[in-house]
């Protein structure tokens, strides 16, 4: 079991030294967004104090690989292996008599523009964003409870765009709604349990429609997610929550959403958009307000472990000779991978193209994939380049398969349609012991028994 719970979470980043507080007061409009990107990649910044509001703001939580190990306790192995558990063994969620998330409850005269410190994040979008909000939803049609992430602009007291992408859960759900002439009920959960924050950035094939994702969240925790009754809405809400929206996407209104920066780093242009129509709004005595930076670190360190995990899942049965796989920072741990297999014998020859194939089939947006050996680190891009300058023939190695289906916000593609590349970075079998690396003699090191020291340093020369 794991307490995933999101202030279980923050307190122990701040024993590890992952949270750094801002001392003084910051403006929502710009700034703190403008903050969280120069601090990008590091630990979490929380800011206290945010003008014209009481309520602090977190974010880039789980923007770094040692933010979420902090957060989870585990080290990112463990992590995965949490999200692979959870995607075979889901647990049900369950019911509780009261909740953090329902401690201040609001039905009525409430203005989200006023309660919330939601995010003007930069000069070109089109207004101020709730971005962390996990949306739950019940599929009109299979009753199955979705969870997935998507943005909210603000409108107006009680009502925000909301930016469904086609293909999506979320969006099927809507429209089967909008075809039985139905609002769809909606929560949006904002500072909620890590376990179904994390369920709701996995996609493809590792999470079929049929998917109960409040229950897979309970898989990757080891536990039962806890749920209370929603107020205004029959649906369950996740009981440790810091804020929740209630309220429904309207089958019959639509309002224009955007500009807004996508983790992709262009801006998605204005469009219009369904809307959702708030009906309660409920938190706990003093919440912490979440905000993700759509193109920052967080939104892509979301889907690295879990891309990971659905990856191993697909090539361990299909090419047993893989060994590991790390999905690139570069390739905002989406669209390139790097694979590492271990081949044992002549017969294994040619299973690293398979891997790469594979890849392809089990992530859609993977555009770029490196085959290399075990003894390359595939988390240092220094290593790997290194196979690709010493091991890989460009006449030989490149593997392009065209015309394939990758991701639409790619605008080097045709709406989604680009080549994919596989590069075999590997060294023949037969040929191991050729390209080996040198070695060198093993020896313990004392960090005490090293200075910087300019006076050591230029003694030790002779300089004085």
């Amino acid at each position: 079991m794991l307490d995933t719970r999101f202030r279980s979470a923050l307190r122990r980043m701040a024993e590890a030294g992952r949270i750094e507080t801002c001392g003084r007061t910051v403006d929502p409009h710009l700034e703190v967004a403008s903050l969280m990107k120069v601090k990008d990649g590091g630990p979490a910044v929380l800011f206290p104090q945010v003008a014209g509001f009481d309520m602090p703001v977190i974010g880039n939580v789980l923007g770094a690989r040692e933010n979420c190990e902090a957060a989870f306790g585990i080290d990112y192995r463990g992590i995965r292996s949490f999200v692979a558990r959870a995607l075979g063994g889901p647990i049900p969620p369950q019911a509780v008599r009261t909740a953090p998330a329902q401690e201040v409850v609001h039905t009525s005269g409430f203005d989200l523009r006023t309660m919330l410190p939601a995010l003007h994040h930069a000069p070109s979008d089109g207004g101020r964003f709730i971005t962390a909000s996990v949306i739950i939803a019940r599929d009109p049609e299979t009753g199955v409870y979705n969870a997935s992430y998507h943005r909210l602009q603000l409108h107006g007291p009680d009502r925000t765009g909301i930016k469904l992408d086609f293909g999506r859960h979320l969006r099927i759900a809507y429209e089967r709604a909008v075809a039985r002439g139905e609002d769809l009920p909606v929560v949006v959960c904002i500072g909620t349990d890590l376990a179904l924050q994390y369920t709701a950035a996995t996609m493809g094939s590792q999470m079929p429609e049929n998917a109960d994702e409040l229950a897979v969240a309970g898989g990757l925790a080891g536990r039962a997610l806890p749920v209370v009754p929603a107020v205004t809405q029959d649906l369950m809400v996740p009981a440790e929550t810091e804020i929740v929206l209630e309220g429904r996407i309207l089958a019959r209104d639509a309002a224009m959403e955007g500009p807004f920066g996508e983790f992709v780093g262009f801006a998605a242009p204005a469009a219009d958009a369904p809307v959702l129509q708030v009906t309660a709004v409920t938190h706990r005595k003093k919440p912490i307000y979440h905000a993700i930076n759509g193109y920052g670190r967080e939104t892509v360190m979301l889907r690295k472990y879990v891309l990971e995990a659905s990856l191993l899942k697909v090539l361990g049965p299909a090419v047993p000779i893989v060994v590991d796989a790390e999905m690139t920072a570069g390739g905002l741990h989406r669209f390139h991978a790097v694979i590492q297999v271990r081949k044992q014998g002549a017969h294994h020859e040619g299973l690293q193209r398979n891997a790469i194939l594979a890849a392809f089939g089990a992530l859609k947006d993977l555009d770029l994939v490196i085959v290399v050996d075990e003894d390359i680190d595939i988390r240092d891009p220094l290593d790997v380049e290194y196979a690709l300058a010493t091991r890989m023939e460009a006449s030989r190695d490149l593997i392009v398969v065209p015309e394939a289906r990758g991701h639409e916000y790619v605008r080097a593609s045709r709406n989604g349609i680009r080549a994919k590349l596989g590069i075999d970075a590997t060294v023949p079998f037969e040929e191991k012991e050729r390209f080996s690396r040198v070695a060198f003699a093993p020896v313990e090191v004392d960090a005490a028994e090293f200075t910087t020291n300019r006076d050591t340093a230029e003694h030790g020369l002779g300089l004085i």
